[in-house]
């Protein structure tokens, strides 16, 4: 999908682009003329362009969203832990993932095991991705760590945020 969407996005610049060309080129020509239509479709074609990569980036993080979801509601029993979790810093792993580190602390005095959805946004807050991370038994008292990472490549600042953690 990743492949789809910088398609996309290359080919919405090189309409762009091209609808650029074509009005510097037509500056001169009356309304109607076919080197004004032109560009007026190659501009109409851009905006289309662009408009269907940002609807197929935000499917995309929609379906993830929806998957993280379904996997916590497979949960049964979990109390709320948001409290029991930290997030350290978003950086790009090498294999192009934003990766995340996660500190589980277990206040309780049983061991006990979570399952955490984790957002990850850009700048403007918008979701990108969505990913639920299982932690094995943490023992009381005890701090697990972990690492989330994205289901796909993400660009720009990310940021990751705890939306819900469960503790069972």
């Amino acid at each position: 999908m990743k492949h789809q969407v910088n398609r996309c996005a290359l080919a919405a610049l090189a309409i762009m682009l091209g609808g650029a060309g074509l009005t510097g080129c037509s500056s001169n020509k009356p309304a109607g003329s076919p080197a004004s239509s032109a560009a007026s479709a190659a501009r109409s074609g851009a905006s289309a362009v662009a408009s269907a990569a940002g609807s197929a980036a935000a499917s995309v993080a929609a379906s993830a969203e929806a998957a993280a979801e379904a996997a916590l509601a497979n949960v049964k029993g979990g109390l709320n832990a948001t409290a029991d979790v930290t997030l350290g810093t978003t950086a790009t792993g090498s294999n192009g993932r934003v990766e995340v580190p996660v500190n589980v602390t277990n206040h309780d005095a049983k061991p006990r095991h979570y399952t955490i959805l984790i957002d990850f946004r850009d700048q403007s807050g918008n979701l990108l991705d969505a990913i639920v991370l299982e932690v094995p038994e943490t023992a009381a008292g005890a701090t697990s760590h972990a690492t989330a990472r994205s289901n796909r490549d993400l660009a720009g600042t990310v940021t990751a945020e705890v939306r819900r953690a469960l503790r069972y």
